[in-house]
């Protein structure tokens, strides 16, 4: 016998937990997402979510607020009887009332090794962290930031040259494969928690545009980490100075490389960059308004690579 789902989900991440549970049998009673959000060049056109989009495929209803405070949207979300809501990088705030309608209680995917990295940001936080391991938790939500009782995990390590895409990438198809577990075993009256530890607690805010830009001045391996932590989006950059030109230029891989040289400077031998502690070689980039390339056809393109530096 299937549970009654409310899924609640918004980016790319959250679409495989969506089509899992979908196949799993599950009844989907309502998809909530985040409303479409302005798209294209003048910001013209609405762009329905992924999961919106996943949920149209599917033959599933839709419902998008832009806020779930009121009691209207209150009532509406109780009044679909659900056993349970499955929530994935939802992006809204679940009021008590939404907490505690369904009969089974509401469930997050969360994507760290709980209580490490509560909050927005995990899988950036946890990179630029430069952390050699995370995980995939399932927990019964409770009104604290990501502080409720964990029934399942599962550890990944962390790749030394991983990025934060790359990542998002794994812990995606983890999260759909623990969730569809979870339920079932939800369905079966199984599925025990556990408290989290009290000690080593820490939060992934959201990455501020201003933390995007590469300080040069720092280690090699803490410079590399910024740039992977960052990848794809929303990159790290720095300033490109040429030939008396400035360009912004986006960071998207690296690699740990050796030589010394003033923080910024463009070494010999090859797309290096030195750091105030080693170097690291340029494996990607992007110019502004250009795609990515590597970082050999970038330093093909440079004028002057004596004089040549990121500020």
């Amino acid at each position: 016998m299937a549970l009654r789902l409310i899924f609640m989900g918004t980016p790319d991440f959250s679409v495989p937990t969506l089509t899992a549970l979908h196949g799993a049998g599950h009844a989907i009673v309502a998809v909530y997402t985040q409303p479409p959000r302005p798209a294209g060049r003048r910001g013209l056109e609405l762009t329905p979510s992924p999961v919106q989009r996943e949920a149209e495929r599917l033959g599933l209803p839709v419902r998008a607020p832009v806020s779930l405070k009121g009691a209207d949207e209150q009532a509406d979300f109780a009044a679909l009887d659900a056993d349970a809501a499955v929530v994935v990088a939802y992006g809204l705030l679940l009021p008590g009332p939404i907490l505690d309608a369904p009969r089974l209680g509401c469930w997050n995917g969360h994507a760290s090794a709980l209580p490490r990295w509560r909050g927005a940001a995990p899988i950036q936080r946890a990179v630029m962290a430069g952390d050699r391991e995370t995980a995939m938790m399932i927990m019964r939500m409770e009104a604290g930031l990501d502080t409720g009782p964990v029934a399942l995990s599962r550890e990944l390590a962390i790749g030394p040259d991983e990025t934060a895409g790359d990542l998002h990438d794994r812990l995606s198809r983890a999260c759909a494969d623990l969730l569809v577990e979870a339920m079932a075993r939800l369905e079966a009256g199984k599925l025990e928690t556990s408290s989290q530890p009290d000690a080593g607690v820490t939060y992934a805010a959201k990455i501020a545009k201003a933390e995007t830009r590469i300080d040069w001045a720092r280690t090699a391996r803490s410079v590399h980490d910024h740039v992977r932590g960052l990848s794809p989006a929303p990159g790290a950059w720095s300033e490109f100075v040429d030939a008396g030109r400035t360009e912004r230029v986006r960071i998207l891989r690296t690699s740990i490389a050796t030589g010394t040289g003033a923080p910024g400077r463009l070494l010999p031998g090859g797309p290096v960059v030195a750091c105030g502690e080693g170097a690291v070689s340029l494996l990607e980039v992007q110019r502004a308004g250009g795609r990515p390339m590597s970082g050999q056809d970038f330093l093909r393109g440079v004028k002057a690579p004596d004089e040549a530096r990121f500020t």
